[in-house]
């Protein structure tokens, strides 16, 4: 084999119940997630050694980006490499679109279609119930990065179950340069609801989704954090104000933030409201469709 190309899709939060902490610090989640067309892409090739090179997107903030000693990409590399008894070695490329710490799951999405690429490379046909073992050991939302698609999360997100969605729906997705660190969100809605008993389920939206009508979606979206993100974050409900006054049926936060998210009623209206929030003065204002693939091979060549 002498190289292997795999997409990773953004995910998005449709809606997101939390409940209060857990004994392991985590919080229960009840989170439908649906995968957009926002994508990464990596390549691997065969090597003597390991290297990871990411390039990213103008809007991307390089800055960001952690050691390559410590990226979910590397970490996934050495775990699926333990479970097959070999070395990790591989020459990966990751470009990236997905904004990192925008609440968009970027670096989930990478680690699952590392999973997916280092697999055919190395020729190592892992099932995928050990796949999915090793996503739920690199973080919570990499178990719907490999599956994509519309699914519900429980847990902390990591159990993943299909959740039915006949429809075509158009999103705005606008970014931000400044970050909000997710730990600090859950600590602000600790603050805000110490009380928080079982997370709300969902039920709503997933009779919504069945109807494939995006209005009927657009009133049942739901984010637990939202709240909190935008006490922290201010300028952000002043863009979700922004978005629905330009023709969006729903604006939220997805996930933690700080990147916001706008249901349409149509590609078409997608592109009013985007060009009417770049007129606002955001840079970067990006338009997606959903539900996406999860992660995926999309080429293959040469032999072993």
């Amino acid at each position: 084999m002498t190289a292997v190309l795999g997409r990773a899709s953004a995910k998005i939060n449709l809606h997101l119940g939390v409940g209060g902490p857990r004994g392991d610090g985590f919080h229960e989640l009840r989170t439908i997630y649906q995968s957009i067309s926002l994508h990464d892409e990596i390549s691997a090739a065969p090597a003597t050694g390991w290297r990871l090179v990411t390039r990213t997107q103008e809007y991307v903030d390089r800055a960001a980006l952690p050691a390559t000693d410590d990226d979910i990409v590397t970490r996934a590399a050495s775990l699926l490499a333990d479970l097959h008894g070999i070395d990790p070695h591989a020459d990966v490329a990751v470009d990236k679109a997905i904004p990192i710490a925008g609440g968009l799951a970027g670096g989930s999405a990478d680690a699952a279609a590392a999973l997916v690429v280092l697999d055919r490379l190395w020729d190592l046909q892992t099932p995928h119930d050990a796949l999915m073992d090793l996503a739920a050991r690199l973080g919570s939302d990499v178990p719907f990065a490999l599956l994509g698609g519309t699914c519900l999360g429980t847990g902390r997100g990591e159990v993943v179950e299909e959740v039915p969605d006949p429809g075509e729906w158009s999103w705005v997705v606008v970014p931000s340069r400044a970050g909000l660190p997710t730990p600090a969100v859950y600590r602000h809605f600790d603050e805000l609801f110490p009380g928080a008993g079982a997370p709300a389920s969902g039920d709503d939206l997933v009779r919504a989704l069945a109807t494939g009508d995006p209005r009927v979606v657009a009133a049942t979206l739901h984010n637990d954090l939202q709240e909190p993100a935008l006490d922290l974050r201010p300028d952000l409900a002043t863009l979700i104000g922004r978005g629905e006054s330009e023709g969006a049926l729903r604006g939220l936060v997805s996930g933690s933030g700080p990147t916001c998210v706008f249901l349409c009623e149509s590609g078409q209206q997608a592109e009013v409201v985007a060009e009417g929030i770049r007129g606002a003065g955001h840079e970067t204002v990006l338009v997606a469709t959903g539900p996406d693939a999860g992660a995926h091979l999309v080429s293959s060549s040469g032999t072993r």
